[in-house]
């Protein structure tokens, strides 16, 4: 069977509302016009370059490195203009939208850093901007939700389901359902249907291609091994997508193992889900013997989701990526322990991919490991020292 349009393998498409097959076939018009244009490339990026701080540095860390007797590189997303990868992608969408002429853009957002990034987007490029959060996510991350608000952008909470990152995209295709002449819909990762996978990927791929420079130069050859927390893939995917074709490098992605796989309070797709149709494409998801969503949990915010991008599952099926998954337990020790060895004080979700270091250092002993510290962990702070609080009651 030939390629399909919109498809990695058999996953991926487009499944949505009748009404908004015009906004998507729109989007994918336009995108493919842009993305080419010395014009908006041009304007792109000078804000990733002047406003966002690209390139990012690949930070040696000599002090985690020592201790684990690895050669452990961090690509430093944390250093990016509001603190994660997220700007990345918001920045190129909401340019897209404005030479689309849209007036409003909308977002979900669950650890609160993609909100953050498409209303400070919004705020820079002048356009109005509604975040839906759950409200369970809004009380793990107040600190995200006061931000957004002082950049301009209109927090709407989400009370129906789980209160967490699935019910804030139902509520943002809602949105978009109702409002798609003027209104463009910001997904925060390669998700969705078809051409968000595409598009973001695009955006985040900047990420990849500076660490194959970087990495080069500093090493003079290949790394043996890169890591990427996936929650709904998009810093994972930045920095793998450059390296896909590279077979000598092996591609790690970590999810969210929460309490454990037994416990069922976990977030990891790969460990547990099957392929099935959520939220506009077919992927890997979390759901029971009846199709139905199955909660997830994690300590991390961003990584607390049913289902995972579509080349993610693609790249899972090749076996040309490796997912695994890290407990709240080893990611806690591990935010600590870079914290403590290097003075980065990393978020909760990057914290997955420094645990699969930690965890796996006697078999990456004398590797070449690149990280991507997808975000810092300001964000995080209060919620672990709760959680420290309540393991100790």
């Amino acid at each position: 069977m030939g390629k399909r349009k919109g498809y990695f393998g058999e996953f991926g498409g487009r499944f949505v509302p009748e009404t908004l097959m015009g906004a998507l076939d729109e989007l994918e018009r336009q995108f493919s016009i842009h993305r080419r244009s010395k014009e908006f490339r041009g304007i792109l990026l000078s804000y990733l370059k002047d406003y966002v701080g690209r390139p990012t540095p690949l930070y040696y860390a000599e002090n985690l490195s020592g201790r684990l007797g690895i050669r452990v590189y961090l690509k430093r997303e944390d250093l990016c203009h509001t603190g994660a990868h997220k700007i990345n992608n918001a920045i190129g969408q909401v340019l897209l939208a404005k030479f689309m002429g849209k007036k409003r853009v909308i977002a979900e957002t669950g650890a609160g850093q993609h909100g953050v990034a498409t209303a400070t987007a919004a705020a820079l490029l002048g356009l109005k901007c509604r975040i839906y959060m759950g409200t369970e996510d809004m009380k793990r991350q107040g600190l995200n939700v006061i931000r957004m608000k002082m950049l301009g952008a209109e927090v709407e909470g989400v009370v129906s389901g789980s209160r967490t990152l699935k019910d804030a995209i139902n509520e943002a295709l809602r949105d978009w359902v109702s409002n798609v002449r003027d209104t463009h819909y910001v997904i925060g990762t390669v998700f969705g249907p078809h051409p968000y996978p595409t598009m973001v990927r695009e955006f985040v791929s900047i990420i990849g291609k500076e660490t194959l420079r970087q990495i080069v130069q500093k090493e003079h050859s290949l790394p043996d091994v890169i890591v990427a927390c996936v929650g709904g893939g998009s810093n994972a995917m930045g920095i793998f997508y450059p390296f896909i074709r590279r077979k000598e490098v092996r591609l790690i992605g970590v999810e969210a193992g929460g309490l454990g796989i037994p416990s069922g309070r976990h977030a990891a797709r790969f460990a547990s889900g099957k392929t099935g149709i959520f939220q506009g494409t077919k992927s890997y998801v979390l759901q029971d013997e009846h199709g139905q969503i199955l909660s997830t949990y994690s300590i991390s915010a961003g990584l607390d989701y049913a289902s995972v991008g579509p080349e993610h599952s693609q790249l899972k099926e090749t076996g040309r990526v490796e997912y695994t998954y890290a407990t709240d337990e080893d990611v806690l020790d591990a935010f600590h322990l870079l914290s403590k060895e290097e003075g980065i004080i990393p978020a909760l979700e990057s914290s997955h991919a420094i645990a699969y270091v930690v965890n796996h250092k006697d078999e990456l002993k004398g590797k070449v490991v690149i990280v991507n510290l997808s975000g810092r962990g300001d964000k995080d702070v209060d919620h672990v020292l709760k959680h420290r609080r309540e393991a100790h009651e």
